[in-house]
């Protein structure tokens, strides 16, 4: 491969890692035609794209992004690995989990998840129960309007049942 075609690699590297808030790194060795083909079908199912680098490409573009230090997931570059770029931060997580219920598998090197580093395999149930940041801001709005709501129905019920007991209290008296 020419340098000119490697910068170009590198460069559409690191756009993709700058555009994408998250990214898994995979071992997908061993995986035949068959299982790849699957693999990319269930990617673009659940809107997950998946690249397969070179580590040493990787490693350029990662050292190239100046947002992030990505250095803790340096000693994951080893083997074969896939990139899965993802806007949704356990999405990746959750395709790997369902995809190993039939293989052994995509296995998880690393993933920068909601700018937190996850490194090691042992690292997937975490990301696939990992609610992204809307979805916490969500259950704070929900758990802030639940006493409100509460507070709202009783206000609500409250002229009602009120008129039922001056009603049946002055029945009473006649």
């Amino acid at each position: 491969m020419r340098r000119e075609d490697k910068n170009a690699l590198i460069d559409k590297l690191t756009e993709q890692i700058n555009e994408y808030p998250h990214f898994y790194l995979a071992d997908t060795s061993e995986f035949n035609a068959a299982d790849t083909s699957l693999l990319r079908r269930k990617c673009f199912d659940m809107q997950v794209k998946l690249v397969v680098v070179k580590n040493t490409l990787l490693r350029k573009a990662l050292e190239k992004c100046e947002k992030t230090d990505f250095s803790p997931i340096f000693d994951t570059l080893k083997g074969h690995t896939s990139v899965l770029f993802a806007e949704t931060g356990n999405a990746p997580a959750r395709l790997i989990k369902e995809f190993r219920k039939a293989k052994e598998k995509p296995v998880l090197k690393a993933a920068f998840v909601e700018e937190s580093f996850y490194i090691g395999d042992n690292q997937l149930d975490v990301l696939v129960n990992l609610k992204s940041k809307n979805e916490l801001i969500a259950d704070v709005i929900a758990l802030l309007q639940s006493p409100i709501k509460k507070v709202i129905g009783q206000l609500q019920t409250a002229p009602n049942t009120l008129a039922g007991v001056v009603k049946t209290l002055g029945e009473r008296e006649g």
